[in-house]
Formats: C-alpha cells, sequence, structure tokens
C-alpha cells in the first residue's frame, strides 16, 4: 500500500496547495480519500481523474469534498474525448442526504453509502469507520490491507475511542489543526498534544500530522508532538510518499 499526499491543509488551501486529500494505491488500485479544495489540479502531479478507481468521503465540508463537482467534469470531458471512465463509485455516509445525493451525477459518478457498523470493501481495501467528534457527521477511517493498516483520523476532537481503533497501525495520518497551547475541542479538532497523546496510546508505527494550520510556525506542532510520542513523526505535505 503507498499513501501519497495530495494536499493536507485545514478550512483552505494555501497559495497553490490543497486541502485534505490523499491518494492511497495497491495492486494498481487507485483509490481517492477526500477531495478537497485544490485537490483535482494537484492531484494531476500524480494520477489523472479518468484513472481514479473509487473515491471515499469522510464528511461534507469544502475542505474535503468541494472538488467533487470539477472531478465530474473531468471525467465527463475524458468521454467526450474518446477516453470514458467507468463510472466512478463514491463512497459517503447518507446522514446529510441532500449532500449525499451530489455524489451522483449523470452516468459519471455514483454514490454508495457506507455503513458505521459494516466493513466497506473497495479494490483490494478493507475500511472500518469510527464516527468522529466534529460539528457535522464525519467518519474516520481504518483502512487494511495485505497486513498493512492506515488510520486516517479525518477531523475530530480528541476521543477514546480513537486508541482501540488506531492500535498498531502503521501509520497514523492525524489531523493537527491547533497547537498545543490551544484547545480545539469547540471546533472539532485535535492539537499537538492530543496527536501525540493518541499515537502513543494506540502504539502506532508512525504518526503523519495533517489538516494543518495556516498561521505559527509547524514546526512547533512536531515539538509538542514529540512530548508524548517518540515513534517516528513528520508533517504531511504536498507529495510525500509511504509506502507500507
Amino acid at each position: 500500500m503507498k499513501l501519497t499526499v495530495i494536499g493536507c491543509w485545514g478550512g483552505y488551501p494555501k497559495k497553490n496547495e490543497a486541502s485534505s486529500g490523499y491518494l492511497l494505491e495497491h495492486d494498481g488500485f487507485k483509490l481517492l480519500i477526500d477531495c478537497g479544495s485544490g485537490v483535482l489540479s494537484k492531484m494531476q502531479n500524480f494520477v489523472q481523474p479518468e484513472q481514479l478507481d473509487a473515491l471515499v468521503l469522510s464528511h461534507y465540508h469544502p475542505d474535503h469534498n468541494a472538488d467533487i463537482g470539477v472531478l465530474y467534469h473531468a471525467r465527463l470531458i475524458q468521454g467526450f474525448l474518446g477516453k470514458k471512465p467507468p463510472v466512478l463509485p463514491i463512497y459517503g455516509h447518507n446522514l446529510d442526504q441532500a449532500e449525499f445525493s451530489k455524489l451522483t451525477y449523470k452516468n459519471v459518478t455514483t454514490g454508495v453509502a457506507y455503513q458505521l457498523d459494516q466493513t466497506l470493501e473497495v479494490g483490494p481495501f478493507r475500511i472500518t469507520f469510527l464516527r468522529t467528534v466534529h460539528p457535522v457527521p464525519c467518519f474516520a477511517m481504518r483502512i487494511e490491507v495485505e497486513g498493512k493498516v492506515l488510520v486516517y483520523t479525518a477531523d475530530t476532537a480528541y476521543k477514546e475511542e480513537f486508541t482501540d481503533f488506531s492500535r498498531n497501525a502503521d501509520v497514523l495520518l492525524c489531523e493537527c489543526n491547533f497547537y498545543g497551547q490551544q484547545s480545539g475541542k469547540g471546533a472539532g479538532h485535535m492539537n499537538s498534544f492530543d496527536t501525540g497523546k493518541l499515537a502513543s496510546l494506540a502504539e502506532v508505527k508512525r504518526l503523519v500530522l495533517t489538516h494543518l494550520p495556516h498561521y505559527g510556525d509547524l514546526n512547533q506542532l512536531l515539538e509538542e508532538a514529540k512530548q508524548k510520542y517518540n515513534g517516528p513523526i513528520q508533517l504531511a505535505h504536498e507529495g510525500l510518499t509511504i509506502s507500507l
């Protein structure tokens, strides 16, 4: 399983970059996790829109789904150009029916609802879900293939259930939208101390901080997380690639 970070910014994309978007590949299958603002443009440095096999969304905030509309049209236009790709499944929750209904577009994409209590099989990947602490329904993902595990927290404040959910993950791709002296609880986000605490309790093998803030010294996030977790840790950035 190979992870490529397409975008890692919280709220909105930094200049010339993208908000949340992560590409997972295994045995030729290409799964995009979230599709925030700027992701479609940046993704083309790694994979073309018509080459995606599936997309899964954590929730329906624009920094995680804003580029779905342009993804529709990218695949539609390729069809007009004689490279018609198959209908793209977009997996999302159906707790917001208005947003879920938008995932189906003509004969280009089709929305598929995932369920909290069921394992979702997408290509070679097995995905289980955990509802997060966020102002709208949002779901973290534990993604497994051939004994390797990636946990993506999506957007969330700290919650105890994440410890077992993330247990022994090879990579914890963990949101970190606040610095240690700040509380992200009211906004539904974690701070740097939260991320380190979670990584340590869950005994993960590597911690990657993402959904980053637009202010301050981002290296401070690393230093603060290291006070709680002594394993390998790094900041997400566009083009970061990790092979599991």
